[in-house]
């Protein structure tokens, strides 16, 4: 495990916390009984990262706390090119679009125009959700209802309304009413529960998505008598056992804070 001098450094020489995360964590350590439950800057920053590498579409955290994880990820996600604003094919290339060869209009042109619901007198529809709209989203399950309020000021101040979803109440029985499939799961939740959790959303995440499970190293217990570990410990050893052997996936353990297992599904 990292000295907390080594911490400190580390911490140092990484990029400093966005403001928002930076007063989250502040105010856990006020409001908490167990503010070390936090992701803190050096693992937040690691998971910001790892969205900006594999560019996850949609996002899956099982235990929200008090929400420094899930705006970490949001903010390290981005939408695919076709939502991000950049040009099409077509003018990359310095091609006219089919519109423009056939003589028509372009879409731009007919912006300021009415639309046929308009002239026909009907209601335009309503603005589509991010998920009908193609953009990335991340759903984040967390089971105690007294940190919504909070969870949701963060992320409203993060601006990142439109791109985390909070959901209060048993992952167990959530995650299978969300009908997504998963490029990145993190699961952060009860330890007992860990193998379930991953046994329920492995045949959800497409091949080459991976999952990432904190505390797996659990202040070191995992290497303590079996006979004397608690159900807490018991259920993290279990679990990395578990996929340790499972011929489905490759893993590693990175022993950054408290542990961190990444998991990539063949």
């Amino acid at each position: 495990m990292m000295s907390d001098l080594l911490l400190a450094y580390s911490e140092a020489h990484t990029t400093p916390e966005p403001p928002v995360l930076a007063g989250l964590n502040r105010e856990t350590h006020l409001s908490q009984v167990y503010p070390q439950m936090l992701s803190g800057h050096l693992q937040g920053a690691l998971l910001r990262m790892f969205c900006q590498m594999i560019r996850p579409e949609r996002v899956l955290e099982i235990g929200t706390f008090t929400g420094y994880s899930a705006i970490a990820m949001g903010l390290g996600m981005t939408s695919p090119p076709a939502f991000a604003g950049m040009p099409s094919p077509g003018t990359l290339a310095g091609m006219p679009s089919p519109g423009a060869l056939a003589g028509m209009p372009s879409p731009g042109a007919l912006a300021g125009m009415p639309s046929p619901r308009t002239l026909a007198g009907m209601p335009s529809p309503p603005t589509p959700l991010p998920q009908e709209r193609g953009g990335v989203l991340l759903h984040t399950v967390e089971v105690n209802r007294e940190l919504e309020d909070g969870i949701r000021k963060f992320i409203h101040e993060a601006g990142l309304e439109d791109r985390i979803v909070l959901h209060i109440g048993e992952a167990l029985e959530i995650i299978p009413l969300l009908n997504e499939v998963w490029d990145l799961v993190f699961i952060d939740a009860d330890k007992p529960n860990y193998l379930n959790y991953y046994n329920m959303v492995l045949p959800l995440i497409r091949p080459g998505g991976f999952i990432i499970a904190d505390n797996v190293l659990w202040d070191g217990k995992v290497t303590g008598d079996p006979a004397k570990m608690d159900k807490d410990t018991r259920g993290i050893v279990e679990f990395n056992k578990f996929v340790h052997q499972d011929e489905r996936v490759e893993n590693l353990i990175l022993p950054v804070r408290d542990g961190l297992m990444v998991i990539r599904k063949i």
